[in-house]
């Protein structure tokens, strides 16, 4: 009979851990149930029902703000103003009580915090209101906050905000104006939610600190190599773009770029490397599971039907479409004519609208829904018009396929593009006698 500590035991536990990992990076905050613990590497934000979620934590209470001290860009937010201002007029007006933590704060009434918005940027047309409206739901879609019907509360990401900030956050709430109508009664507003993720928790809550991850890796290093461990960590994980190896001590360094993949495994990630550049991916070994996310994924993780990554299985029907559309518009059919590098899924060819719009039996709402979808994801990236046409090309997410997904989705693009040709039925035969 197999102990508790047994090596076997040991090993389904740590890749559960790492599934969960995963999970939480693909779909957002894990969902629990009642007395449930978080997995180790995470904080669990438990409701008075005992129910509550778990996120991830960052070793050595570092954020990804680190990014900032490398000069290294992380991955874009649309309209990434106005976004940051919706969350402080909603900080504003859910952080009522300064002398406890913010998460998870009171509800408000979505009005207030759009008069809020208006009061901090001092204009009241329509235009500003619609792109207030845009980034409630993007920081909904993120977790940074939740919507239910015309009501707004922080969300399970605010939890996240190191002890250290929470005075420079107060000082932010205080110089705040306050909005001209402060007593709004709460009005549905079922537009703004319509793609509502995450459920209402009820009124109070509590973080608790789950158990330590890395501990055992890094306190083999001085605190110096430590740094620099976490520091490629946070890098390869939420940089938008694979840095240069040259930049970073953990990348450069044989035995430490080792244990760099071993904190990462922990994580349901693996290290990738693009020539003298390297980011991080998720594991071929959890591919399978999570070929059903239980919301959208940000990141590709191999490929499922429709020439899709297999962690944007939980998109809709048309991102699906959307995307592989413009795979082959934009890969596809280049590299077929020589325009392209075989291990290519990046692309200088954008799909423009119009092409989109003609091959598709999509709504031309739901074509703009999936394409704003696919954005946010950076799952596609949108080019400008200029010299030339504007339009979409894959986003910088496909940096993150590991050589096995780069596989998968080629043979599945194969199947999307050519589903008559002697490539599509070799492939067919090849998964047939596996």
């Amino acid at each position: 009979m197999t102990s508790t500590g047994s090596p076997a035991s040991e090993r389904g536990r740590s890749a559960g851990q790492a599934l969960a990992h995963a999970r939480a990076r693909s779909g957002g905050p894990l969902p629990l149930g009642a007395g449930v613990p978080a997995p180790a590497g995470m904080t669990r934000l438990t409701r008075p029902d005992s129910t509550g979620h778990a996120l991830p934590v960052w070793p050595d209470g570092v954020t990804p703000s680190l990014l900032e001290e490398y000069q290294v860009a992380a991955v874009p937010v649309e309209r990434a103003g106005e976004t940051r201002r919706v969350l402080a007029a909603t900080l504003k007006c859910c952080w009522n009580d300064l002398s406890v933590d913010p998460w998870p704060g009171d509800p408000a009434p979505v009005e207030l915090v759009l008069d809020t918005y208006r009061a901090l940027i001092g204009r009241t047309d329509d235009l500003m209101r619609n792109w207030a409206r845009g980034a409630l739901r993007r920081l909904h879609d993120s977790a940074w906050i939740v919507l239910d019907d015309g009501v707004v509360r922080l969300g399970p990401r605010c939890a996240l905000w190191p002890a250290e900030s929470h005075a420079q956050l107060q000082e932010l709430v205080r110089r705040l104006p306050e909005p001209e109508r402060p007593e709004l009664t709460v009005v549905g507003d079922a537009d703004i939610v319509a793609a509502a993720v995450l459920p209402v928790p009820g009124a109070g809550g509590r973080a608790e600190l789950g158990v330590a991850e890395f501990d055992d890796l890094l306190g083999a290093y001085d605190e110096r190599r430590r740094a620099e461990l976490v520091a490629a960590f946070l890098v390869v994980e939420h940089a938008a773009e694979p840095v240069a190896e040259g930049r970073f001590a953990a990348l450069r360094d044989p035995a430490l770029r080792h244990t760099l993949g071993e904190m990462l495994a922990r994580r349901g990630r693996v290290l990738v490397q693009l020539r003298e550049r390297w980011t991080s991916g998720y594991d071929d070994t959890h591919t399978a599971a999570l070929a059903q996310p239980p919301s959208p994924a940000p990141e590709p993780a191999g490929v499922g039907a429709a020439a899709r990554p297999a962690a944007a299985a939980g998109l809709g029907v048309s991102e699906r479409a959307v995307l592989t559309l413009v795979l082959v518009h934009s890969v596809a059919i280049p590299r077929a004519e020589g325009l392209l590098p075989e291990d290519s899924w990046l692309s200088p060819h954008p799909t423009p609208v119009e092409e989109l719009r003609r091959h598709t039996q999509v709504p031309i709402g739901e074509l703009e829904s999936a394409l704003r979808t696919l954005r946010h994801a950076g799952l596609l990236a949108q080019v400008k018009a200029g010299e030339e046409a504007g339009g979409y090309v894959p986003g910088p997410q496909f940096h993150r396929l590991t050589p096995a997904a780069r596989r998968r989705l080629q043979e599945e693009l194969i199947l999307a593009a050519g589903p008559h040709t002697p490539l599509a039925a070799a492939v067919r035969a090849r998964r047939s006698a596996q």
